[in-house]
């Protein structure tokens, strides 16, 4: 089980970063605005945050076998489509609304559910490891890609990728048990802790939602346009692909340290430490976009990039119970994700306008002050129980 959710995310961590991989060399080859392709990833953010809370909702109710292998299926129809993009629009078509369904379908929100039930006793350290299918996908997949983006071109760095979804689907098949009856999956749901309706009525909830809305804003600013501004500073596009792959490497550190230590001190401490540092990157990159300030940004905020996702489940159990664990997680990863849309877009808009990235990083650094004092608050923020 751990295998088949590591294996997800491994797929998902790199194929959910192609269009950043592929920004500068699409917008060249079409003539195309970078804001164009930011509405794509914006779409895809909207429609996968959608779908990762039904999804979370489902797996909430049986088992995720179906779940997940649907979500692979028509991940890979959409990613491997884009080799045939030609107009503005097939990338919304296939980027943001298939591949978006398919990826919030198969998506760190069912997998939580999963191996939280799996591993009640060390559920940290478990997602962290999952997790990292995220960060070890994003480095081996996004490097190797930068090689057939190089030697081949860009449509088959989404040939490839769709591939990637379908030629796994047996492995997951045989490594994710087959669904329980819906007699013994309701008696084996957990009874214990609060419904959606008294979850969204905390202010728990609500501050919860709005860390996790500027971490997406953070994440996916960043994914998105890191490799189009490390070329715009004169690094060339094979190391810049690979900064974002080295990205990944930084991020399987920092996501399995989080979950482990989040198992002995809760999940607040690791997400507080996590904007502490981006404070310190944007405003390093702010003061300076030489090649090197650019690569030590990128490697440092790959670090904290996977450290909340694990976190998710943590957060929900611990504040509204395990009753609703798929469902309210789902839906704080639906904020993350709708947010996410609105960085890579506004990243994109701002270059448009202003010729360069610095207003949106001074808007990074900002927000992630705000996330920050919102997390330290956590600590005393009341959380409730529902009786059974």
């Amino acid at each position: 089980m751990l295998a088949a959710g590591f294996l997800i995310l491994f797929i998902g961590g790199g194929a959910r970063f192609a269009v950043g991989l592929t920004l500068k060399p699409l917008v060249e080859d079409f003539g195309w605005g970078r804001s164009e392709l930011g509405v794509a990833v914006a779409l895809y953010q909207v429609v996968s945050a959608a779908f990762t809370f039904l999804a979370g909702r489902i797996a909430d109710r049986t088992s995720p076998r179906l779940v997940l292998g649907a979500g692979m299926v028509v991940s890979g129809i959409g990613i491997g489509l884009m080799s045939l993009m030609s107009a503005p629009w097939h990338a919304l078509l296939l980027y943001g609304i298939v591949f978006g369904v398919g990826s919030g379908t198969a998506s760190v929100a069912p997998v939580g559910v999963m191996v939280t039930r799996a591993f009640p006793g060390r559920a940290g350290l478990a997602n962290g490891v999952v997790t990292g299918g995220m960060s070890l996908g994003q480095l081996v997949m996004i490097a190797a890609l930068a090689a057939v983006l190089v030697h081949i071109g860009w449509r088959s760095v989404f040939v490839w990728l769709g591939l990637a979804y379908l030629v796994s689907l047996p492995v997951l098949f045989a490594a994710i048990p087959r669904e329980r009856s819906a007699q013994a999956a309701t008696a084996a749901r957990p009874r214990e802790g609060l419904t959606i309706g008294q979850a969204l009525r905390t202010r728990h909830f609500w501050m919860l939602a709005v860390i996790y809305g500027i971490c997406g804003l953070d994440d996916f600013f960043v994914s998105t346009h890191i490799v189009a501004l490390a070329q715009d500073r004169g690094i060339d596009a094979f190391l810049a692909g690979n900064l974002l792959a080295m990205m990944g490497l930084t991020g399987l550190i920092g996501v399995v340290a989080a979950g482990a230590w989040s198992d002995r001190s809760g999940p607040v401490w690791a997400t507080a430490i996590t904007f502490g540092v981006r404070i310190a990157l944007f405003a390093l990159v702010l003061i300076d976009q030489s090649p090197l300030s650019i690569a030590v940004f990128a490697l440092a905020f790959g670090a904290t990039f996977y450290v909340t996702a694990p976190l998710t489940v943590l957060f929900v159990r611990d504040g509204f119970g395990m009753r609703h664990l798929g469902a309210i997680s789902g839906l704080i990863t639906t904020v993350h994700q709708i947010f996410g849309g609105i960085g890579a877009y506004l990243g994109a808009r701002i270059f448009d306008t202003a010729g360069d990235y610095d207003l949106a990083l001074a808007l990074m650094l900002a927000v992630s002050a705000l996330a920050l004092v919102l997390t330290l608050a956590l600590r005393r923020a009341p959380m409730r129980q529902a009786p059974a």
